[in-house]
């Protein structure tokens, strides 16, 4: 299984949304980078991802992007391939 990571905030229902599915996928454990408590992990999230929201999550090297995005890579079959080490959908 992929090594995920997700910028989080304490106050996040996207976020506990998004750690659920993940979970029930398997994921049994998630790096989270809190943005709200650490400017400089915020900062260096909107560098890498463009974005400015969380959550963001990323499944080994590859950018999911937010809970919408997990959702729909989910949707049309691409997570679990991704999870354990294949392209992305």
């Amino acid at each position: 299984m992929q090594a995920v990571k997700m910028y989080t905030t304490a106050v996040c229902p996207y976020c506990v949304r998004a750690k659920q599915i993940l979970q029930s996928k398997g994921v049994q454990q998630i790096e989270e980078i809190r943005v709200d408590t650490d400017p400089a992990a915020r900062q260096h999230m909107m560098e890498i991802t463009g974005r400015r929201t969380v959550p963001q999550i990323f499944i080994g090297d590859t950018h999911v992007g937010g809970h919408d995005d997990l959702v729909a890579l989910d949707a049309r079959g691409g997570l679990m391939p991704l999870l354990e080490g294949q392209p992305a959908a």
